[in-house]
């Protein structure tokens, strides 16, 4: 049975809907199924798990269970909730039978096979249709409102590491670097870290994803810090290296080849430039310089409620670049070995060209730190 009272969404998540719905008018869908937490979150202000939000012209219908029914009354009291006692495939079921739905527009990508099958089973009178990408389309260009928040959360992480770097000493390891930045993104009111902290020492820079582990700083260390926080919902995510008194030589000409072309990228960014041409800015200097084939990832990507979403800033899209998105730009250089050297910024795309959003210090001189024992 679903519930409901008179509450009205608030004025940013009521102009969403409105959005969305005039997105599944011109798609001619008649009701939408939206099973990504992140959307759901997005579009309804739900932040519950293992639930949906079926939205159709004139109702927004919250399918979840007893865990979520105090704070669906909370976060978005004006929706219709429908408690469900079984699985959630069974309550979407009954919902769509309730309503009679005809046709169900689903979010496929975020149903297994099975799902889809055992849903498809339990509402013959129901045709499953796959949705466009409506709500990753709207969730590229943000508003004002995500952007103060957004803003934050950048703050909150270059604010932590700024502490955290005043902590390190030698001997220290990559996981008690990793564990202090994340202790220092809560004391400033992340909610967490909106990854794994990465913090590779050495060699293991290298590794673009690397997990931090048991080695440990030592004087002449190149350290990298990739991290980001949390607030609101939304992401930061930045990257930034740590020299322990000096840069190693082999790493100082690599350094300025990165950094050279963050910028250059940076600078070729503003609306109606192709994702591939902005990657191929840093990408054709990085391989001008030699290093070519030690650079194997995306320039970089979206950025938001999810830490990687939609655009991607890579040599794959020809994508246009839109007034409003937030991208990253990451280019690296790993040599096996010896470690890697990545420098990212996260940067909104503005009217008239771009505007970095992170501030934290990127020189050389930046990155050296004088320690003690």
């Amino acid at each position: 049975m679903a519930q409901a009272n008179l509450a009205r969404p608030s004025k940013i998540i009521a102009d969403r809907l409105s959005r969305c719905r005039r997105q599944m008018k011109k798609h001619r869908i008649s009701a939408y199924l939206i099973s990504s937490p992140t959307d759901s979150f997005y579009l309804a202000g739900f932040s519950g798990e293992d639930s949906a939000v079926l939205l159709t012209p004139k109702e927004v219908h919250l399918i979840t269970d007893r865990r979520f029914e105090e704070s669906s009354r909370k976060e978005c009291p004006w929706a219709k909730a429908w408690m469900r006692k079984g699985m959630l495939n069974d309550e979407i079921a009954n919902v769509s039978k309730a309503l009679k739905i005809k046709s169900l527009a689903i979010q496929s990508q975020y149903m297994s096979v099975a799902s889809h099958a055992a849903l498809k089973k339990l509402i013959r009178s129901t045709r499953l249709t796959n949705a466009p990408t409506i709500l990753s389309d709207m969730r590229q260009v943000k508003s004002s409102a995500e952007l103060v928040t957004m803003r934050k959360a950048i703050r909150v992480a270059e604010d932590a590491f700024v502490a955290m770097r005043k902590s390190i000493r030698v001997g220290q390891t990559e996981l008690a670097l990793a564990a202090r930045l994340e202790y220092e993104m809560k004391l400033r009111g992340a909610s967490g870290a909106s990854f794994p902290t990465i913090c590779a020492e050495g060699p293991n820079a290298a590794l673009p994803h690397a997990s931090p582990g048991s080695r440990r700083v030592k004087r002449g260390s190149a350290v990298l810090f990739d991290w980001g926080a949390k607030i609101g919902g939304y992401c930061s995510d930045l990257t930034r290296m740590v020299f322990i008194g000096s840069m190693p030589r082999k790493l100082e000409v690599v350094y300025s080849i990165v950094l050279e072309a963050q910028q250059r990228a940076i600078a070729a960014i503003r609306p109606g430039r192709r994702m591939c041409d902005i990657d191929a800015v840093a990408r054709d200097h990085i391989t001008g310089a030699g290093y070519g084939e030690a650079f194997g990832h995306g320039l970089g990507h979206g950025l938001g409620l999810n830490v990687h979403e939609a655009p991607s800033l890579s040599w794959r899209s020809k994508e246009k670049l839109v007034a409003g998105m937030v991208v990253t730009v990451e280019p690296g250089v790993y040599l096996p070995g010896v470690g890697g050297i990545r420098i990212e910024d996260d940067v909104l795309v503005t009217p008239n060209g771009r505007s970095v959003m992170s501030r934290l210090g990127k020189n050389p001189e930046d990155a050296i730190i004088r320690i003690g024992r």
